[in-house]
């Protein structure tokens, strides 16, 4: 008999991003060098391959969004750092990045310094993006264009941008990502200092 208090849960949209990383591929030769010193090659390899949607359905249906832990049968389960760092290979040591909101205006600005496109470019993307977004089929345009041209820096990171789109930052979207991490990117040398 069900008791009339439990709620039916909506049915689980299970999404996978690495598509998105697939499309955007392996870093030219030239800026692996720059990828692999932010700690962030990992990411690349990095994908949820969803072969048992009952299985991802069960460990949401025991997630406790207030003490951000699973409740098994077993116990409860917490995913630490150290899990984080085992899974994904990921530094978890270092400094913070204080990523401060941006407003559209300052996120043109971000894109035409650290992508070296156009202020009218930048514009028409976040309109199209609605805010202080990106669409990342445009960053593999720009990723692109800037290996034709030879401009490792700013390839480098379309490169990480993308990629930290489409796995640490990704949103429920999988189209769009914040400009805010490109910040993190500002100065290449810096950036493998971050935890």
């Amino acid at each position: 008999m069900m008791c009339s208090s439990i709620q039916e849960r909506p049915d689980l949209k299970l999404a996978s991003y690495d598509r998105n990383v697939e499309k955007i591929g392996r870093p030219a030769p030239e800026i692996e060098g720059l990828v692999a010193a932010t700690g962030l090659s990992p990411l690349i390899g990095c994908s949820v391959v969803i072969g048992d949607p009952g299985l991802i359905s069960t460990l949401v249906e025991r997630w406790h969004g207030e003490t951000s832990s699973f409740h098994l049968p077993v116990g409860e389960l917490t995913v630490t750092l150290d899990d984080v760092a085992s899974l994904l290979h990921l530094p978890i040591t270092g400094a913070l990045h204080n990523f401060e909101p941006l407003v559209v205006e300052e996120a043109v600005v971000l894109l035409m310094k650290l992508l070296e496109v156009s202020g009218q470019e930048a514009r028409a993307e976040t309109a199209q993006a609605h805010g202080a977004y990106v669409r990342l089929s445009w960053v593999r345009h720009i990723y692109l264009s800037r290996c034709e041209a030879r401009r490792w820096i700013v390839a480098s990171r379309a490169y990480l941008l993308h990629l930290v789109g489409c796995t640490l930052f990704a949103n429920k979207s999988a189209t769009h990502v914040h400009v805010v991490h490109l910040e993190a990117f500002r100065d290449l040398g810096e950036s493998g200092r971050y935890a």
